[in-house]
């Protein structure tokens, strides 16, 4: 099973809600065109995308707990669907271990991330999330 190609396929549907407004069905069906998943894996896209939308408000309001200084609003759009994507699994999908999570959302960071600071932004974020999932 290729879960990291069901990563980034669930990041860039999530991408396209977001940056344009889209329909998370109608950006699902985008995202998986022409991509080469087995049926367990585009349920696991669509367990993602779906999943981290409806947990929305919880992980923006998680997200921006970790900001310093920071606004959720300026942090660019790849790199707040990245920790969106990470924070859903590692607050509601226990059966995958954190640190596959935390990995995973810097691999992605590393392809499609906007600076070089992208993955440590990221890996920072995502560490201080993980010591506050345990308090």
């Amino acid at each position: 099973m290729s879960r990291r190609l069901a990563r980034d396929t669930a990041f860039r549907a999530l991408f396209q809600i977001d940056l344009g407004k889209c329909d998370p069905e109608l950006a699902l069906r985008h995202a998986l065109e022409g991509v080469s998943l087995s049926a367990e894996e585009e349920q696991f896209v669509r367990e993602l995308v779906l999943g981290a939308r409806e947990k929305l408000a919880e992980i923006d309001a998680l997200i921006r707990k970790r900001l310093i200084n920071w606004d959720l609003s300026r942090v660019s759009a790849v790199e707040r669907n990245l920790l969106r994507l990470a924070l859903y699994e590692m607050l509601y999908r226990p059966e995958i271990p954190v640190a596959v999570s935390i990995n995973e959302a810097l691999e992605l960071a590393k392809k499609y991330g906007t600076s070089e600071d992208a993955a440590a932004f990221i890996n920072g974020v995502l560490d201080g999330a993980t010591v506050k999932r345990f308090e």
